[in-house]
């Protein structure tokens, strides 16, 4: 027989698993329609460019090297 902390980790861990699963079959890609919301300005991560151009320039200056914030790539082809 299971003891009560056995089985309410289960059926915990049960619970996780199933609510996983369906919201993962749930979720439900970008219509084409609402991509234009996703342009909007109030949409960007780092609205105060002065702010994010001195976080840069603080990177670069410590670690002596610059990008890395933008696309990925290099000259070998590789992302």
């Amino acid at each position: 027989m299971m003891s009560g902390f056995r089985l309410v980790f289960r059926a915990l861990v049960l619970g996780f698993v199933v609510s996983a699963i369906t919201g993962c079959t749930l979720i439900q890609p970008v219509q084409p329609w609402e991509k234009g919301n996703l342009a909007k300005p109030q949409m960007v991560f780092d609205e105060d460019t002065l702010d994010r151009q001195f976080a840069e320039h603080t990177y670069t200056s410590k670690e002596a090297a610059s990008g890395g914030a933008g696309v990925g790539g290099g000259g070998c082809g590789c992302n």
